[in-house]
């Protein structure tokens, strides 16, 4: 494991491409899958060639929402690819902040909504299912190779994905690792107030139950791979990690205030030390939710109104803003962008 430290280096000037002249393309599709019942809500952020209309995108009661061009031109070249696995319960909308600064240096990032596990469609059944999660970007990519509006502007041999909580899970089974459910049954059973167990733990899920957790969900096409706060690192199938893919980033967000359950560091289950040649990546001050949007001024006190979860709370001396310029430029990195 290549071990790497987040430093005040890393706070060099960023350009916003909120700020910036051109803003980032964006565009939606509705995606179909042979896999689900009804079409896949997924979205593409791009360097545009022009500007159309600037238009906010993932607005909303919680988050501040990222501006694009809808729908312009694409920039010249040959452009790598990103795909991105949103956590649980949450919408690829919501990550603007990311997409648009991974299209600021120089990619192309396709999102979907997954079924399922999303922003008012999350169910523990169904988000159990990480081959599922895994089919909807490969059938993303499929699509978007296939699109002659998109496929001459995209590097094949550059193709990436992220994932974040959840979606770390959906992203390393892209990259060729899998999970046993018998042994994420015996962490719940030990732990249940684990992370990763009791959103399933309310739906009575049985982890072994689900062919769909253990699955093999490898799509070789992927060269690249950023785990950001993956769950179930304690259940991989550790028959796979050697084989899976080389040169993996893994990111924990906080140390003292690290989620116990997405530790894959040498305190926690340790699996960037498992992984091929993987390097690890830890942000401090933050937390796991850290990672999801900038929040308006009223959105933490609506949380506790609602006795949601803290998802605007950070700890002491953390600033949202700035722990996602150092995200940007560790995934970019982990990345080749």
């Amino acid at each position: 494991m290549k071990r790497l430290a987040l430093l005040a280096m890393l706070l060099l000037p960023y350009a916003d491409p909120v700020a910036a002249d051109m803003l980032p393309g964006y565009d939606r599709f509705d995606l179909t899958a042979d896999h689900r019942a009804r079409p896949i809500a997924a979205s593409i952020w791009y360097p545009a060639a022009n500007p159309t209309y600037r238009a906010s995108v993932g607005d909303g009661p919680i988050f501040d929402p990222t501006f694009a061009f809808i729908g312009p031109a694409i920039a010249e070249g040959q452009h790598p690819l990103v795909l991105l696995s949103h956590g649980s319960g949450g919408n690829a909308d919501s990550l603007g902040w990311l997409t648009s600064g991974l299209v600021a240096n120089g990619a192309i990032v396709l999102a979907v909504n997954h079924p399922g596990s999303t922003s008012g469609d999350s169910s523990p059944r169904r988000s159990v299912d990480l081959e599922a999660r895994a089919n909807d970007l490969t059938a993303a990519l499929d699509m978007i190779l296939a699109d002659p509006a998109f496929a001459p502007f995209l590097d094949p041999e550059r193709i990436g994905v992220v994932g974040f909580s959840l979606g770390g899970a959906t992203a390393l089974g892209l990259a060729g690792v899998r999970f046993d459910g018998a042994t994420q049954d015996i962490n719940c059973s030990t732990y249940p107030e684990a992370a990763d167990c009791t959103f399933f733990g309310l739906g009575d899920v049985r982890f072994a139950h689900y062919p769909g957790f253990e699955a093999d969900a490898r799509d070789p096409r992927i060269s690249r791979a950023v785990i950001v706060d993956p769950g179930f690192g304690g259940a991989t199938d550790p028959t796979t990690l050697q084989g899976a893919l080389v040169g993996m980033t893994l990111i924990n967000l906080g140390d003292a205030d690290r989620l116990g359950a997405a530790d894959v560091g040498p305190d926690g289950n340790d699996l960037a030390n498992r992984l091929p040649d993987a390097s690890y990546v830890e942000i401090a001050p933050a937390n796991h939710f850290t990672f999801l949007g900038t929040c308006k001024p009223r959105a933490a006190e609506l949380l506790e109104e609602e006795q949601d979860d803290p998802i605007c709370t950070d700890p002491d001396g953390t600033d949202r803003a700035t722990v996602h310029v150092q995200l940007i430029d560790a995934i970019s990195f982990g990345l080749d962008l």
